[in-house]
């Protein structure tokens, strides 16, 4: 039927995902996201409009997955256990190695995906700046929000809501350093030594 998209969106949105992730913004094409989507160029315009709204809806629909898994994991009854939990998703989300066109694993990890839109310059209007800040403020409440908790509070050594802060910038600087080391052991090793600075013992 006409207007009727023949296509499934969440599977075309995950594909364009992993193109934006494996290529970053500004190399990523129209004809890149039709190839990966298999859906034909003039639908994908069709139905979106044009490459930023389909990053910002695929950007959308990671975030909503992403931050559902950092609050499961955040949900451990002691505080420290839960923000332990937390960077080991963390860590191993983004040590993920990274599809090729092909859908093979490549020998390069997949990073973060928020940073590396964030450090390119061609990503910089402000709808994508947006969707970034957003995303960043929601891991900063979902983490100020376990911090409130008695068990934590107390314990802290900073208040909740700079804690968090802390702990998102924190998560920008474990970026770049499994960009370059590949290491989970020792990013684990550097969590371990921020929770040990931010909790009394």
């Amino acid at each position: 039927m006409a207007g009727i998209k023949q296509f499934n969106e969440d599977e075309a949105l995950e594909q364009a995902l992993h193109v934006f992730w494996r290529k970053g913004y500004g190399d990523t094409s129209m004809p890149d996201l039709a190839k990966a989507t298999g859906v034909q160029r003039g639908s994908l315009y069709h139905a979106y409009g044009d490459k930023q709204n389909i990053f910002l809806l695929a950007f959308a629909r990671y975030q909503r997955n992403y931050l559902d898994m950092v609050r499961r994991h955040l949900q451990l009854d002691d505080p420290v256990a839960a923000l332990r939990a937390y960077f080991a998703y963390v860590i191993s989300s983004m040590s993920i190695p990274v599809p090729q066109e092909d859908g093979t694993p490549s020998s390069h990890t997949r990073g973060c995906l928020t940073t590396k839109i964030a450090t390119d310059e061609t990503a910089m209007d402000e709808p994508v700046r947006a969707a970034l800040r957003d995303m960043l403020d929601r891991l900063a409440a979902a983490l100020e929000e376990r911090l409130s908790r008695p068990d934590a509070k107390s314990r802290l050594t900073l208040p909740p809501k700079d804690a968090a802060r802390l702990l998102v910038s924190f998560t920008r600087g474990n970026v770049v350093m499994e960009r370059i080391y590949h290491d989970q052991q020792n990013l684990q090793a550097t969590v371990d030594s921020m929770l040990e600075v931010l909790f009394k013992r």
